[in-house]
């Protein structure tokens, strides 16, 4: 799930030399990231593939080429590429840029503009729209030497928790092709899990990185409000920010580099597991009372217990009785809501065409009519929102990271929360699903989702640990420690190239 306001961001980020960054590349990855060869580039993350590049041991048109092969291999099953870029990436690639990650193959998410490529942002309105120039977070990856094949597909402008837009059709993921990819960043995650590329652009404003990444079983880390680009018109709540949907953690690390802004750069210290023991809140059980899945109940109990051996201490918890959830939904689904308002006005006045089912999708003209009708409480529930930082923050006195399921189901079946699906059902349902994530999106605060558990019938299940803002670095040092107790790099879904 992603909002997104149309506006063009400040490049507040900064590159820098490859042979600074090679430090990263540390004992703490997967022994087959380690250990890959030019040869293995299916199994090299994106860190060990920019190292051969900067060394000689292979081109970043090799790297690339092989990426475009695979993706063709792998997408007429998958349907998560929303543009092709191939030509223009082997004109980059024919002279390796400088960067951090120079020579790397990569998808731009299709809410973010790459120079002459075509933007949809998941929608039949903005067909025939070529972006004339680079999003922020783009100028970004392309300082940094990031090679992209193609725009990855995205619901119509990000506003549901699968990815099914009728413009580019459903993409589906790779360890079941009948299941549901997760959004908003599902065709990153799809291309990442089947070993297209090592890294994908992904945003998140509701979840949309981290349950794609629970979908797909992948890794992926919503950074911290302020922590990432900032927008050129900021937003009352910056709800949204970049990263990326990865295997290896030191990717993730890589990107976040990359996409923050100028005043951090500590996290570029943090090459692997912290000394540090942490306090760990488990809790199971969303705010709204649905319940979870018992296979998802019993994934994250056993990933506790995975911390307590590691030496961690797990307590239970729950949100205080006091808090009023279903109010700060309410906030939260209004706030999204004048969001789907602009979009689809913004659309209209592309196509040259009335706000309807002929350019917009069912979901979207609802949520713009929820908004039409509410508009005058939008202000109250601003306010609600922004005091939700510290009423989330407070959560954390007796605590530092926060363990909670990512989804509290597994995967929708294609259709299930689809275009054709009764926009008011469809996001009822979203609602239900994505009832763990938007906090941390609201109190501006670091959240992960990491693939350590997996159905009994093949499907990925996602565990999130979440911090306070400010807390990408603590996060970060737990996920290497994870990625090191139960390594995930060898599991593969059974479609990948």
């Amino acid at each position: 799930i992603y909002m997104s306001h149309l506006t063009r961001r400040d490049a507040l980020l900064r590159g820098g030399a490859l042979a600074g960054f090679l430090p990263m590349v540390s004992a703490c990855a997967p022994e087959k990231a380690k250990t890959a060869t030019a040869s293995e580039a299916v199994y090299t993350d994106g860190v060990r593939m920019a190292e051969l590049i900067f060394k000689g041991e292979m081109t970043a048109l090799e790297a690339v080429n092989a990426a475009i092969d695979r993706a063709e291999a792998v997408n007429p099953q998958i349907n998560a590429i929303a543009s092709k870029t191939y030509d223009m990436a082997r004109e980059m690639a024919e002279f390796t840029p400088d960067g951090r990650l120079a020579g790397v193959p990569s998808f731009i998410k299709d809410l973010n503009d790459w120079k002459n490529t075509p933007t949809f942002y998941g929608s039949r309105a903005f067909k025939g729209y070529v972006a004339e120039q680079d999003a922020p977070i783009s100028a970004a990856w392309r300082k940094a030497g990031i090679i992209p094949i193609g725009k990855s597909t995205s619901p119509e402008i990000g506003l549901t928790a699968t990815t099914e837009p009728l413009v580019t059709g459903p993409t589906r993921n790779p360890w079941n092709t009948d299941h549901s990819t997760g959004g908003s960043s599902g065709g990153a995650g799809a291309l990442v899990a089947a070993r297209v590329v090592p890294f994908a652009h992904a945003t998140d404003g509701g979840g949309s990185i981290r349950i794609p990444a629970s979908c797909n079983g992948v890794f992926g880390l919503k950074p911290s409000r302020g922590r990432t680009y900032l927008s050129a018109s900021q937003p009352p709540i910056e709800i949204s920010v970049s990263n990326a949907e990865t295997i290896t953690v030191r990717d993730s690390v890589a990107v976040f580099r990359i996409n923050q802004t100028t005043n951090y750069d500590d996290i570029g210290a943090i090459s692997g597991p912290s000394t540090r023991r942490l306090k760990i809140g488990l809790m199971t059980e969303p705010a709204n009372g649905s319940g979870v899945d018992a296979e998802v109940k019993a994934a994250t109990e056993d990933v506790a217990q995975m911390c307590r051996d590691l030496g961690h201490e797990v307590v239970p918890f729950e949100i205080p009785k006091a808090f009023d959830y279903q109010g700060f939904i309410d906030q939260f689904i209004l706030y999204w809501s004048a969001g789907a308002a602009e979009f689809a006005q913004q659309a209209s006045q592309f196509a040259g065409k009335p706000m309807s089912t002929e350019i917009l999708e069912p979901l979207t003209l609802y949520l713009a009519s929820i908004y039409k009708n509410k508009q005058e409480d939008l202000p109250a529930a601003i306010a609600g929102l922004q005091a939700f930082e510290a009423v989330y923050d407070s959560w954390f006195a007796d605590m530092d990271v926060l363990l909670t399921p990512t989804l509290p189901r597994l995967p929708f079946k294609i259709g299930e929360i689809g275009p054709n699906v009764d926009p008011e059902e469809h996001f009822a349902k979203v609602v239900d699903y994505a009832s763990f994530t938007p906090l941390m999106n609201v109190s501006g605060a670091a959240s992960m989702s990491v693939p350590l558990a997996w159905s009994s019938s093949g499907l990925p299940i996602g565990i999130m640990f979440s911090g306070k803002r400010g807390d990408d670095g603590m996060l970060y040092a737990l996920a290497y420690e994870l990625e090191q107790a139960r390594p995930w790099v060898d599991k593969i879904p059974p479609v990948h190239a």
